[in-house]
């Protein structure tokens, strides 16, 4: 597989993946009436990861052809959202969100799962394929939202989230065909073809048994770095911020922009300004380290809620595409550390793991600010703000 394949399946799956938070957020505002229900909708279908990412990322470290354990979480997390939306109304609320624990389990894959899988295609050419693959994140973020958006403005919210199932189903072909490893032993050479270095044999087939062995040295590879740990805590602390924010955009939308569907917007304009960064950022090297940088994207993300509290549309605007000048950075040069500190045979897990704790962030600032915004909407931005300030302040440690 080339690079831009797999850059191609990436951007697909993410960009169903970020049309599924918001689809689902707008359809159980839409459904239920009560932004406590939707926000918890979505913290439901994105806390389980916390069990997702490090089993997965296991599983991946193990596997001799992880695109196809990909391509089943992939099909998995599809079939998740489209039973979500099929029980909402219909069967009792705890139903439905225990269904979307489940469906959040394969979320990892779309992230961290799918990242961890890019120096076996990329080769020597790393650096560039890791800004290439952030890049998709920050391309993602703009399209899902939008699409999120302008599905439940145009044809109803439960639409949306038929359209992020699809899109999530799409990438499964792409997944498939992810180099399989090497197993130690076959007589490989240890080069690609036309001559480039490949990364080092992932170990043999892992059996069902070490499953467990293997989780706990993938917590103490992150646990016993430093810098992994840092950069690790801030970006979490910096997620539960990015989730309230999130739980506040159906009411954003409809007191600011008239209408929640045009809150998931909003999103897309982090997106943008965190696309353009990133593409500055891949053009002009900062002076800054990666973990400094990370510490300064959760600075800059303090800035948006802290702003929006000012009111009016273009005050609202122009706070999330400062959200989005701390957000993309931040998510580069956190991936530069993973990559930098992360060792071989252990790459998937840490990336998955990291993923997963970030997820689960989101869905903890997600599921706190919903009845906190239904009260009192500058509270919850105020309690963003300061979540955000704690990250900046914390990382340094």
């Amino acid at each position: 597989m080339r690079t831009p394949t797999f850059l191609a399946g990436a951007l697909v799956a993410r960009v169903g993946d970020e049309a599924a938070g918001p689809a689902l957020l707008l359809t159980g505002f839409a459904l239920a009436g009560s932004t406590a229900e939707a926000s918890a909708l979505l913290a439901a279908v994105s806390v389980s990861a916390a069990l997702g990412g490090p089993v997965l990322g296991a599983l991946l470290d193990g596997a001799a052809r992880p695109g196809r354990l990909l391509a089943g979480a992939l099909v998995l997390y599809a079939a998740g959202l489209t039973l979500v939306l099929a029980g909402l109304g219909r069967l009792p609320f705890a139903v439905t969100v225990a269904t979307a624990v489940l469906t959040g389990l394969a979320g990892p894959a779309l992230s961290g799962g799918w990242s961890a899988q890019l120096p076996q295609v990329a080769g020597d050419r790393l650096s560039r394929a890791n800004a290439l693959d952030t890049m998709t994140f920050g391309a993602a973020a703009l399209a899902g939202p939008a699409l999120a958006g302008g599905a439940a403005e145009a044809l109803g919210a439960p639409t949306a989230v038929v359209l992020a199932a699809a899109l999530v189903a799409s990438a499964t072909p792409a997944a498939w065909l992810l180099p399989a490893r090497e197993r130690a032993g076959d007589g490989h050479t240890g080069r690609a073809p036309h001559g480039r270095a490949e990364p080092a044999a992932a170990p043999p087939l892992m059996r069902p048994a070490p499953v467990l062995r293997v989780l706990v040295s993938g917590t103490r590879a992150v646990l016993r770095n430093r810098s992994l740990v840092r950069a690790t805590r801030t970006s979490v602390v910096t997620c539960v911020a990015q989730g309230m924010v999130t739980a506040c955009v159906p009411l954003l939308g409809e007191r600011v922009l008239g209408g929640a569907g045009r809150g998931a917007v909003l999103l897309s304009c982090t997106a943008v300004s965190a696309l353009v960064a990133n593409a500055l950022l891949a053009r002009f090297p900062p002076a800054l380290s990666p973990d400094a940088l990370v510490r300064a994207g959760a600075l800059v993300q303090a800035v948006a809620p802290a702003l929006a509290l000012t009111g009016g549309p273009v005050a609202l605007v122009a706070a999330f595409l400062v959200a989005g000048l701390g957000e993309g950075p931040q998510l580069t040069a956190l991936f530069a550390v993973r990559h930098r500190e992360s060792p071989e045979h252990l790459r998937g897990q840490v990336f998955t793991t990291g993923a997963s704790l970030k997820i689960t962030g989101f869905a903890l600032g997600a599921a706190a600010a919903g009845p906190l915004a239904a009260r009192s909407l500058p509270a919850a931005l105020t309690a963003a703000t300061a979540v955000a300030l704690l990250a900046a302040v914390g990382g340094r440690r």
